[in-house]
């Protein structure tokens, strides 16, 4: 019997253990917790292997959870290939750029009513109103500015009205979701601190959710929205690798998952 040879990309040793449980003695399984070097021959897509520097090896599926700075290209070769990956190449391609990916994402999404700006650059804004300038392409709280008045932009930004309001995240992992409440002390809110946890789902908020994972193709995503105080949700970003190990009801499924979509493809 050919064995199916696994890249599994970011995870940690638990994780990609527990993935390995069950799957047989026919997969074997190539991990790196870093981005490892790869290249595509003819529709084949090698790896270097992790005890023979310079040995490049065929690869059949791929498991990729991270986000690193220079990953675009990493992404982007996954998806010429167009083989078996979890989440989907293509769609991961489409959304590891914010803004970029904030547009298309705007697109597909009915939560789109959020008034929104862009400078390029470095330029001068002014707001009326209170502001939040998100910059660079990382998916989290650390490039954002909140503001009323004049501002400066030292790179490219996306500004939007501030939303008074909830902040939460719709998170799937193939057909099972949960949606969690972000917390934090300041108006910047996350799934890392305390009391970030599962609450009730938004069935609008889980449909479109749903939609947006199906137009990109992915099996796993994170989608974050603001309820209003009115009561009215607005799209904020879509999370193209959801953090799946911070809340252990969704690590479970994600390896559950994980292991069913290694044996199912």
């Amino acid at each position: 019997m050919d064995k199916k040879r696994i890249l599994i990309v970011g995870l940690e040793h638990s994780e990609v253990k527990a993935i390995k449980q069950d799957l047989g003695f026919e997969y074997l399984i190539v991990h790196y917790e870093v981005l490892p070097k790869v290249k595509l021959e003819e529709g084949i897509l090698f790896v270097e292997s992790a005890t023979s520097p310079g040995k490049f090896l065929s690869v059949d599926k791929v498991i990729f959870h991270g986000i690193y700075e220079n990953d675009f290209d990493f992404i982007t070769l996954l998806a010429l290939w167009n083989g078996p990956c979890l989440p989907g190449a293509l769609g991961m391609m489409d959304l590891r750029q914010r803004i970029p990916g904030l547009v298309r994402s705007l697109r597909v999404s009915k939560f789109s009513g959020i008034k929104r700006g862009m400078v390029i650059g470095c330029q001068e804004y002014t707001a009326s109103t209170e502001v939040v300038a998100k910059w660079g392409i990382w998916h989290c709280g650390e490039d954002k500015s909140k503001f009323n008045g004049d501002w400066t932009s030292t790179e490219t930004s996306v500004i939007e009205e501030f939303i008074m309001g909830e902040a939460v995240r719709i998170m799937l992992v193939g057909d099972q979701y949960w949606q969690i409440k972000l917390t934090g002390e300041s108006w910047l809110k996350s799934i890392h601190n305390e009391g970030s946890w599962e609450m009730e789902v938004d069935e609008e908020l889980l449909l479109d959710s749903q939609n947006i994972a199906k137009h990109f193709g992915l099996q796993t995503v994170g989608v974050d929205y603001m309820v209003g105080i009115n009561g009215k949700r607005y799209l904020l970003e879509v999370n193209h690798i959801p953090n799946v190990t911070v809340f252990p009801f969704v690590n479970k499924a994600f390896i559950e998952f994980s292991k069913n979509w290694v044996l199912g493809q």
